[in-house]
């Protein structure tokens, strides 16, 4: 079929014309996929039950003004929470509040003290009510875990001086559910018997040094395979000295307390 030149060019402008009355959205790009979390993740929607985001910055720095004989570096991390006594005396806590689920930032801090130094540690993993359990009427309902590692140099030297192991000593002061199959229940219930707790009283005087932990076990140190540790745990250099520690039940101890002395 023959067109004629003065056909073609007809034809040209009026499409010209016709595509320039468009709306300039119909050659928009389309629009980006969603943000997403820094897990990879896409936000959840509405109704979506997964697990909120950590809080907290991943490393939080201080400087404590405690006096003492020598200035030392602690680096802690802990899912879930802290709270640690130098020499019978609270120095610090955990920055992220214990009411937070997913608390998986780490403390770098400075502070004085004399020798020898008995370091203690309050430690606790997350859990909604007694049972122990996380997620409570979730489809994520489950036990949670527990982990720990702490280290501690001399500032001056930048030498190490005391880091968590075997070696410390770790009372567990309430373990829950009695029986995992708690986690499989409607309305967990600390007074039914598959989530009851076990309690241990603890004299007032275990921060002090001369308190006789003795009779406490010794802490139970796990792999960090076993642990899972994340965010503030990378940012940190870890001496190969220093373990991961916890009761002798990631899932069922949901407060510890572990003890040490060093530089005696």
């Amino acid at each position: 079929m023959y067109f004629s030149p003065k056909f073609a060019v007809s034809v040209f402008l009026s499409l010209a014309i016709g595509l320039s009355t468009l709306p300039t959205s119909s050659f928009a790009q389309k629009p980006p996929p969603p943000p997403k979390h820094e897990d990879g993740k896409p936000p959840p929607r509405p109704g979506d039950d997964r697990p909120p985001k950590r809080g907290g910055k991943e490393v939080n720095e201080s400087k404590i003004d405690s006096g003492g004989s020598r200035q030392v570096l602690g680096e802690v991390w802990v899912d879930n929470w802290f709270k640690l006594y130098i020499n019978g005396k609270p120095l610090l806590e955990d920055s992220v509040s214990i009411r937070t689920e997913r608390s998986f930032n780490a403390e770098r801090f400075e502070f004085g003290s004399d020798f020898p130094m008995t370091i203690a540690f309050e430690f606790r993993d997350f859990m909604e009510n007694e049972t122990g359990l996380e997620y409570i009427g979730s489809r994520r309902q489950q036990l949670g875990d527990g982990g720990a590692i702490a280290q501690f140099k001399d500032v001056a030297s930048g030498k190490l001086i005391g880091a968590t192991g075997g070696d410390w000593r770790c009372l567990t002061v309430q373990a829950a559910p009695a029986d995992a199959s708690c986690a499989r229940e409607r309305n967990p219930d600390v007074s039914q018997a598959v989530c009851a707790q076990t309690r241990v009283e603890v004299p007032g005087n275990w921060t002090d040094p001369g308190f006789d932990d003795s009779n406490w076990p010794k802490a139970s140190v796990y792999s960090a395979r076993d642990v899972g540790p994340k965010d503030g745990y990378n940012q940190i250099q870890w001496d190969s000295s220093a373990k991961l520690i916890w009761g002798k039940d990631l899932k069922k101890d949901n407060i510890v307390y572990c003890r040490a002395s060093f530089g005696g």
